[in-house]
């Protein structure tokens, strides 16, 4: 069963419990303005087709616990303590207000990632890429033209990769095959030869 928020939230109606508001410039508040929930919602509520069972957490919930966990590079648990703990991560993941109590338990971030599976998150992100290119549409003024460009049609340079310089190893545990180890036999025997001399 699912039940769809009603509206979009913004950054004013956050309440926090000791006055004052949250910084508009914050990173997590400048990423909440950019994602489609309402657009990516949609999508989600799809996924519940019966009205029987209990109320599964809103989408910002667990795309936004999802984004905070790969972003910062968290366990399940230290996900969810962060954003008890802090309240623009509450902001992010559509919290009305700041709660000391966690939103949800860790355990629940394992259903987040069976619900929003790769071809689902490739969905959300094309999504996301549409909306900021109709934005970017929208803040260009047809009549400004280009003055190298009369016809207004965009500029584009073709990106070319730079050619390669140099080893790259990519494996902790890789080293050049010249170092030897003192468990190396050949060490002990030239150790061996050079005393006899």
């Amino acid at each position: 069963m699912y039940r769809r928020p009603t509206g979009q939230m913004v950054i004013e109606d956050f309440l926090l419990p000791f006055e004052g508001k949250l910084d508009a410039n914050n990173r997590w508040v400048k990423l909440a303005k950019i994602i489609p929930w309402e657009q990516i919602e949609n999508e989600y509520a799809d996924l519940f087709p019966s009205n029987t069972g209990t109320v599964a957490k809103p989408l910002r919930m667990a795309l936004g616990a999802l984004i905070i966990k790969e972003r910062c590079g968290f366990t399940d648990r230290e996900t969810v303590e962060q954003i008890t703990e802090n309240p623009y991560l509450q902001y992010f993941i559509g919290l009305e207000k700041y709660q000391i109590e966690p939103p949800f338990d860790p355990s629940l971030m394992v259903h987040f990632r069976k619900r929003l599976d790769q071809k689902i998150i490739k969905k959300i992100n094309e999504l996301i890429c549409q909306s900021e290119k109709h934005k970017e549409q929208k803040d260009k003024d047809p009549k400004d033209k280009d003055p190298g460009n009369p016809s207004g049609s965009g500029n584009f340079e073709v990106w070319k990769p730079e050619v390669n310089k140099g080893k790259l190893l990519l494996d902790a545990t890789c080293a050049p095959a010249d170092i030897r180890y003192p468990t190396d036999l050949s060490l002990l025997n030239e150790a061996r030869e050079k005393w006899k001399r």
